[in-house]
């Protein structure tokens, strides 16, 4: 099934909601069909694999990717621009979108999370929550062990640590880690040259 506008509308709005919603249950179970068939292709079944993220995702352009096991919400709010790679066990926590630029790379146990709770207990034994969208830019790198929190966007080209927790926004073309995650330098000449403490670029990749 196709999710109902009036679900992605309520999602995305920004406001509290309330998940205690049968459209949106029902929605949701159609989803976790479609995420359980993806997980459960083989390695040789590609063209499988391809059609069913096709169907589940809100986009999968030309050239993206995404490792097995993929742990997500709903899918429909995820948007994976060409030549985007996923490792493996990346989790979005999808209700509001997420939109993954062209040829940004993901490592292994990311976690992409749109999504909060009120700090009023009495709110969440309501099963209330609300959801911010966020974007990764075009050429981001995320370490493995990240986790990106709600209504964050990380400029194209930035490089993010390992096991960094991203509570704000990253602007583009720095490398960025940490607990939380801060603008460590910017991405200069230096880089053009090195690509690991102090090894040098080797041939023939180190011609642009």
């Amino acid at each position: 099934m196709t999710v109902p506008q009036r679900v992605l509308d309520l999602m995305n709005s920004g406001l509290v909601y309330s998940c205690d919603d049968e459209e949106m249950e029902h929605a949701q179970r159609e989803q976790m069909e479609l995420l359980y068939e993806f997980n459960a292709t083989r390695p040789s079944e590609q063209r499988k694999r391809r059609e069913i993220a096709e169907r589940l995702l809100g986009s999968y352009s030309e050239g993206a990717y995404i490792e097995p096991p993929l742990h997500a919400n709903w899918g429909c709010n995820a948007f994976f621009g060409a030549h985007a790679y996923a490792n493996f066990n990346l989790t979005l926590v999808d209700d509001a979108e997420v939109h993954i630029g062209e040829y940004a790379m993901i490592g292994p146990n990311v976690t992409i999370t749109t999504t909060g709770h009120p700090i009023r207990p009495d709110l969440r034994e309501g099963m209330t929550q609300f959801s911010l969208p966020v974007t990764i830019g075009c050429n981001v790198w995320l370490g493995a062990n990240v986790t990106v929190l709600p209504g964050v966007t990380i400029g194209e080209n930035s490089v993010i640590g390992a096991c960094s927790l991203v509570t704000k926004d990253i602007p583009a073309n720095v490398v960025a880690y940490g607990q939380p995650c801060k603008v460590v330098r910017t991405i200069n000449a230096h880089d053009e040259t090195y690509y690991w403490r102090g090894r040098v670029i080797n041939p023939p990749f180190d011609k642009r």
